[in-house]
């Protein structure tokens, strides 16, 4: 176990003889203290000096994941600095002010991966028999075979050594449309055959023409840049002198929101019992911040609308500790329902493109003036791909985009190809910076839920995915004395991958390597089992990494798929079982 010490200390990465994930961890979060000093309160601060970073085993402590960037370190000080949150919110409600804070590297690692270890009955994603289980949410059929899955991935283009990420994950028709090709092509079923035909109609266009099409059919893209490349673009430049999340007021006329205490009979203690969260999110980094907030005992409603498509698979994954609902925003009546949500809701999560909900007529301003007639602020939680909404000259602040595009357009995915010996950009294995984000945005709303409790005031509290790669990118890469170590240990099948291979086949080797070689990640005391009623079966899933003295995190309800519950805060189901399984 390591301690962060008060005293400063130089942040310099440690030896390669004495590599290990927990010590470098504690530099990463000195790093990020550094980062985001001027967004957090001085109590979360101080609370840096009690965190713990644990690991059971000295393989536990080894890095796992076949990448150069630190990830596990990355997460593990995220989920440190949600400790700090979280333990100061928890003194407001118990005067105390020593709390331990410990984080479990191995569940860490397991989070990280969670995506890809959830399963249904044994049943994980890559189970054929997984979709007659998950109710049908893949509206525009993306994601039914393999050539349109396939529109989602990444592509050399007709420059030279240039490579572009097309995207059609939620609308694969449009996206394959836009590059000349049929939205349906039964002939076309075999992996590498679907791959070279997308690859062959990518490389017929420019950059400049790809670049056009996306924002004329408004399909999320991006050129893969090294990260020195897009730091010189006028984007990266405004983004690099940012930190992970900010924090601002939007009003200060409401009084300071005190925590309400809850009878529990139980005697037991979630900092955030009381607080109500509309979760508008789709796919993992947004639902991973109401996934976590609910882990604190938040109410977390996620309402999303049968109109819109979402992943099946990531709603067994992301909807744990939640109710869902289905609401319809440009109907009439479904709208009145969503305003009557409203009225006692204290925390907003919106990770839809920018501006997307604000045309709704629910934008960040609209809702504080509501909560300003109500006379008790709100939290609204913007989470999206590009980061930089507001700034002047941040040129892509209003694109969509998804974990892919975050990682290709920041330089993550050229440090990956570089990593393989190759010449080219890979996506990295896994979608580390979709929980990386998540964890990001639950910091950042502890903040504004904590600013409103003490100063009072509605507040928006931003971050991204491209904040978070930059952040990660800001630790900078492991030794070459562990990458090639990396190299030689993980399966050669891995190192097989190019470019144009999809993120399900690079993150199934990946895992296969990492199963090998660390088989204790993947135990009772990293993964917790329960019976979800709404999916039929024992969902298995990663436990919280997270552990603070005096406080229950988990959740008090197992998972289920969107549009489960009905629209309302009142008569949730408890099990608080689930707290000690």
């Amino acid at each position: 176990m390591v301690v962060i010490h008060t005293a400063p200390i130089p942040v310099v990465a440690p030896r390669e003889e004495s590599y290990s994930v927990s010590n470098d961890a504690s530099r990463a979060m000195k790093i990020l203290l550094q980062a985001s000093r001027s967004e957090l309160p001085a109590e979360f601060h101080q609370y840096a000096r009690n965190v713990l970073f644990n690991s059971r085993s000295t393989a536990g402590d080894s890095v796992s994941l076949p990448c150069p960037l630190r990830q596990q370190e990355a997460c593990a000080a995220l989920k440190a600095l949600e400790g700090c949150a979280v333990a100061a919110i928890a003194d407001l409600r118990h005067e105390e002010r020593c709390r331990k804070i410990t984080v479990d590297i191995e569940r860490v690692t397991c989070f990280m991966m969670s995506a890809y270890l959830t399963t249904l009955d044994g049943l994980d994603k890559f189970n054929q028999k997984i979709s007659q289980r998950l109710p049908d949410t893949d509206l525009h059929d993306a994601q039914s075979i393999l050539y349109r899955r396939l529109s989602a991935g990444l592509y050399e283009t007709r420059d030279p050594s240039v490579f572009y990420h097309i995207h059609g994950s939620l609308d694969a028709s449009t996206t394959l449309s836009m590059i000349g090709l049929p939205p349906f092509s039964p002939g076309l079923t075999e992996y590498r055959q679907c791959i070279n035909t997308i690859e062959g109609a990518v490389k017929r266009l420019s950059v400049a023409e790809l670049e056009l099409r996306n924002q004329h059919f408004r399909q999320a893209g991006t050129t893969a840049l090294t990260h020195e490349q897009y730091k010189a673009t006028p984007h990266g430049r405004i983004l690099n002198s940012m930190p992970p999340f900010t924090v601002q007021p939007l009003e200060l006329t409401t009084p300071p929101v005190p925590f309400v205490e809850l009878e529990d009979n139980a005697g037991r203690l979630q900092c955030l019992r009381g607080i109500r969260v509309i979760e508008l999110c789709r796919v993992i980094a947004g639902p991973t911040i109401g996934r976590s907030l609910a882990g604190h005992g938040a109410d977390v409603l996620k309402v999303t609308s049968r109109q819109l498509p979402d992943v099946p698979f990531f709603q067994l994954d992301v909807n744990t500790g939640k109710h869902t609902t289905s609401l319809h925003l440009k109907d009439a009546a479904d709208r009145a329902t969503f305003e009557a949500l409203l009225e006692s809701a204290d925390v907003i999560i919106d990770g839809y493109r920018p501006g997307a909900i604000a045309r709704l007529g629910y934008s960040p301003e609209a809702l504080a003036s509501k909560a300003a007639e109500r006379g008790r602020g709100i939290i609204y939680v913007a989470e999206d791909c590009f980061g930089g909404a507001g700034m002047s000259g941040a040129e892509w602040a209003n694109r969509s985009g998804w974990q892919q595009i975050a990682d290709c357009a920041t330089g993550v995915a050229w440090e990956q190809g570089k990593f393989m010996c190759l010449d080219e950009p890979v996506v990295p294995p896994f979608p580390c910076s979709d929980y990386g984000t998540g964890c990001l945005g639950t910091i950042v709303a502890c903040v504004g839920i904590y600013r409103r409790a003490i100063q009072g005031g509605s507040w928006i509290v931003r971050t991204s995915l491209s904040q978070y790669n930059l952040f990660l990118l800001s630790l900078s890469p492991y030794p070459t004395e562990v990458q090639d170590e990396l190299r030689r240990r993980h399966d050669a099948e891995f190192f097989a991958l190019r470019h144009n291979d999809s993120v399900d086949e690079v993150g199934m080797r990946a895992l296969r390597s990492i199963r090998r070689l660390h088989p204790g990640l993947f135990t009772d005391s990293t993964m917790q089992s329960a019976y979800s009623a709404a999916f039929g079966g024992i969902v298995r899933w990663p436990r919280e990494a997270l552990a603070v003295d005096g406080l229950d995190i988990g959740h008090v309800r197992t998972t289920r798929p969107n549009g489960f519950d009905a629209p309302m805060w009142e008569g949730w189901e408890v099990d608080r079982t689930l707290l000690d399984a």
